[in-house]
């Protein structure tokens, strides 16, 4: 990036609330329905027909303002959105303008090696989501057509909105995974992206260093609807280049709106950028203000769960490293896992090293979440307190716990099936020793000569034998001691 240009980017997350029916009717939300299925007179925007509002929605539309240090308006008013397009039945969207729900949080990004960084969030409106057109082709540029379903038409959503405080792709990148994390503590959204559950708008200006002027005025580039963090990530390092490029060459950028192409990791041009006056806003005549109770507000405060940042507090102060403690706080699954296992044993560095290595590692294998695990917290615990109890090295628990995942049997009924105990009696792992040494005069003579990794060479050779259920630190114990008895037969 050249000196001479800083970046200017500001976010629109639209997140989708998980309620059972849509914001102003009582059609279904559930996702994955046959087209059209769950629409009514409301959704579909016949004449004549009333909305009615969605107290659930607005009550998970205010935990998320909160979580999000966001000032709720104790009175706010909802208004229409004009604009046509297929998806869109009634010719308008029910959103708010001027008088949002909530507005003036933040949401902390730790970039790696600097300082945590608060990026505000302008306000959080709540607003019903449009249909979905499905083209009719493998790209929407070579589509021959499109259909709509409307069963997404209605369905609740907060527009969350940062000021433009992000200066490059990985903060945005650290943003959408923070504000993720925090959305998905409250329980409030699937947050699927890849269901259009959570979908981002990026806008991506360019200044030169020094420039004077308002943000506002500089030419802005929107990018629509992105449907992951790494593609957001992806689109705004394009755009970041391709503006530079026009900027280094003496060239205008366009105020406008464009797609992201996640197989070419290029944007196009969609659209020149609407303005507020274009959509022609005006307050909602079939709704009132919607007033809310300052009590009830601050109830739902008094009343929020654990969040992110209490969260990793809590887990370094518990000894857990950062960077552990940051995987559990950004994946709510893993960190509810871990809390369910901690209940149940007490050492918690090693519960977590076990959890973030060897359960991951499978879990990624089978493409499962934390959630979804067949060896569920209370297993784990009782397969490392077999280690704890010297029943099984650790080497022997990584292998019974894949045999876990696979059968779904117990710790102890693998070790039992499998004769996988480990061998702990001294004589036993003592007669292995000694038919090693006597078998490897050159290795001990190695060893004996300052070759530190000879000993490891015995110590497969004895866990080869004994299939790799003696007790490593004994094995270790009894070479040494058997190595110095060969080398000073005297004492």
């Amino acid at each position: 990036m050249s000196a001479s240009f800083e970046v200017i980017i500001g976010l629109e997350v639209h997140v989708e609330l998980k309620t059972a029916s849509k914001l102003f009717c009582g059609c279904s939300t559930t996702f994955g329905a046959a087209p059209n299925s769950q629409t009514c007179p409301v959704c579909l925007g016949m004449p004549g027909v009333l909305p009615v509002l969605n107290q659930e929605a607005i009550r998970m539309a205010c935990l998320s303002a909160l979580a999000l240090h966001c000032q709720v308006r104790p009175v706010s008013k909802f208004d229409r959105k004009q604009y046509f397009y297929p998806d869109l039945p009634k010719a308008y969207q029910i959103s708010q303008y001027d008088q949002p729900l909530a507005e003036f949080g933040w949401v902390s990004v730790r970039p790696a090696g600097g300082d945590v960084k608060k990026v505000g969030i302008r306000r959080i409106h709540v607003e019903e989501d449009a249909g979905k057109l499905n083209h009719l082709g493998q790209r929407l540029g070579d589509a021959v057509g499109s259909l709509v379903d409307l069963n997404r038409a209605g369905v609740p959503l907060i527009e969350i909105v940062s000021e433009p405080d992000l200066r490059s792709a990985e903060e945005a990148r650290l943003y959408l995974t923070e504000l993720r994390a925090t959305l998905s503590y409250l329980d409030v959204s699937d947050l699927r992206m890849e269901e259009g559950s959570m979908r981002c708008d990026a806008n991506v200006s360019l200044r030169p260093v020094g420039y004077a002027g308002s943000v506002e005025d500089l030419p802005r580039v929107e990018i629509k609807n992105v449907n992951s963090i790494r593609n957001v990530q992806r689109g705004i390092e394009y755009e970041i280049e391709r503006q530079r490029e026009l900027l280094v060459h003496g060239e205008r950028i366009v105020k406008e709106t464009r797609g992201f192409d996640d197989a070419t990791g290029q944007t196009y041009s969609q659209r020149s950028k609407e303005e507020a006056n274009d959509y022609r806003y005006f307050p909602e005549p079939d709704l009132p203000p919607l007033v809310l109770d300052v009590s009830w507000i601050e109830d739902l405060r008094r009343n929020l769960p654990e969040l992110p940042d209490a969260i990793r507090q809590s887990l370094v102060a518990r000894g857990i490293p950062s960077k552990d403690a940051e995987v559990l706080v950004l994946d709510r699954e893993a960190y509810e896992y871990w809390n369910a296992a901690r209940s149940l044993y007490a050492d918690e560095r090693t519960l977590v090293n076990w959890m973030l290595s060897d359960v991951l590692r499978v879990l990624n294998l089978r493409n499962e979440s934390f959630s979804q695990a067949s060896v569920g917290p209370r297993a784990l615990v009782e397969l490392l307190t077999l280690i704890d109890q010297g029943t099984l090295s650790g080497r022997m628990a990584k292998e019974v716990l894949e045999a876990m995942f696979a059968t779904q049997k117990s710790a102890a009924d693998i070790v039992k099936e499998r004769g996988l105990s480990q061998i702990t009696d001294v004589a036993a792992v003592g007669a292995v020793v000694e038919s090693v040494l006597t078998s490897h005069p050159a290795v001990v003579a190695d060893y004996l000569s300052g070759k530190e990794k000879a000993l490891a060479y015995l110590v497969g050779q004895v866990m080869k034998a004994t299939r790799g259920q003696a007790k490593p630190d004994l094995v270790n114990r009894l070479l040494i001691e058997g190595i110095a008895r060969e080398s000073n037969p005297t004492r």
